[in-house]
């Protein structure tokens, strides 16, 4: 019987805590910041906890 495959794509994204709360960066980061706000980049830098619906979700695509 083969394992099950970690979504590769899930795993670079979020993370699942010792809680098991999934943890993710906020988006809208990356780039374009120049005319963004100090106090936006700021909060944009912290991670932020996803919602139950979502986070069952994803823990489906991290098996392990």
């Amino acid at each position: 019987m083969g394992k099950m495959k970690t979504h590769k794509g899930a795993k670079k994204r979020v993370k699942v805590t010792a809680s098991g709360k999934v943890v993710a960066m906020k988006t809208g980061k990356r780039h374009l910041n120049w005319h963004k706000s100090g106090k936006t980049i700021r909060q944009k830098g912290r991670k932020f906890t996803l919602a139950k619906p979502e986070a069952e979700r994803i823990k489906r695509l991290l098996p392990y």
